[in-house]
């Protein structure tokens, strides 16, 4: 059964894990979101209730 045998799986594995965390994750990493969350206030809105004719 030779996808038990780990000998070339391990090496892609290794590779790709290196890949990702040196020399991707650094790179996304330097993206910064476009809308920054800012410190507004919070306000409510008042409503007002609907008159209905027939009650």
């Amino acid at each position: 059964m030779p996808q038990l045998n780990p000998s070339p799986w391990f090496f892609i594995m290794l590779i790709s894990w290196y890949t990702f965390s040196f020399l991707l994750q650094p790179k996304i990493i330097l993206f910064t979101p476009t809308n920054s969350p800012s410190n507004k206030e919070l306000t409510t809105m008042k409503t007002t209730s609907w008159n209905w004719p027939w009650t």
